[in-house]
């Protein structure tokens, strides 16, 4: 590990299912989403996620394609904040680590000491700000690390090779391989710049890498996950929230995700 200090929750738990020749299955769901939204959290547990990513809504999430954005507004317009949120989350012990994916708008909003410890006494560990760059990050880096935050850095496939040894280093709990130029969402097959991110970042790191954006399917996921060491599931995971199918229906999706890439 770069950082010689010890590994977070997050980091942990995707070591522990990498080391035992698993594959990390990481899976979004969007906070606030209905009144069962934490108990669909639960049910992903259940169903095998290693860890969890809470989108908190913004009103202009750039990296996110139509699904995640409808369940935004649609979470927004039902009254979730992100204080709120986290509040839920505070003491919830859904089974699984968490991380937030959300926007810098907020985090600058709120403070960043203040946004960083408001996580922390929430239970959560993770935190992914895709709109914010290596280069602009370093203050929220380092409150951070002083907050035992782990700042989980994205990695685009247009990156040139001299960048992502940078964002390795700097990233704590997975580096996250963007599987695709554009915004999230479920595509009918999977792009080849998913599988080369994987394989341009794994010599990087020891950090466990996952690939994200575009990968929808159990059988996409297999093969995201076969140059690295994971997925994470977004949209797929969001549109069963829109559509109503409640936690048991979303445990349902999750588990399939997680018995593909345990037979893969």
């Amino acid at each position: 590990m770069s950082s010689g200090r010890a590994p977070g929750p997050v980091e942990a738990a995707l070591r522990d299912r990498r080391d035992a020749g698993g594959k990390c299955l990481v899976a979004y769901a969007t906070g606030g989403l209905g009144e069962d939204w934490l108990d669909t959290v639960r049910a992903i547990a259940a169903a095998g996620a290693d860890a969890i990513e809470i989108g908190v809504p913004f009103s202009d999430p750039v990296m996110d394609g139509p699904t995640i954005q409808a369940a935004n507004d649609r979470a927004l317009e039902g009254g979730a904040t992100p204080v709120g949120i986290l509040d839920a989350l505070r003491g919830a012990d859904v089974g699984a680590p968490l991380a937030v994916m959300t926007y810098y708008n907020i985090v600058h909003r709120m403070g960043l000491k203040r946004f960083a410890t408001t996580l922390v006494d929430s239970g959560v560990s993770g935190c992914i700000l895709p709109d914010l760059p290596l280069e602009e990050a370093g203050a929220w880096l380092d409150v951070a690390d002083e907050a035992a935050v782990e700042p989980i850095l994205l990695a685009a496939p247009t990156a040139p090779d001299e960048r992502l040894p940078r964002i390795c280093e700097r990233s704590r709990g997975f580096v996250y391989g963007v599987g695709l130029l554009g915004v999230t969402g479920v595509r009918a097959e999977l792009a080849a710049s998913a599988v080369k991110i994987a394989a341009r970042l794994k010599p990087l790191t020891d950090l466990p890498v996952l690939v994200g954006v575009g990968v929808g399917t159990p059988e996409q996921a297999v093969e995201a996950a076969r140059h690295g060491d994971g997925v994470v599931i977004g949209s797929a995971v969001v549109q069963r929230m829109v559509d109503g199918a409640g936690p048991e229906g979303v445990g349902e999706l999750v588990a399939a995700f997680r018995s593909a890439l345990d037979a893969s």
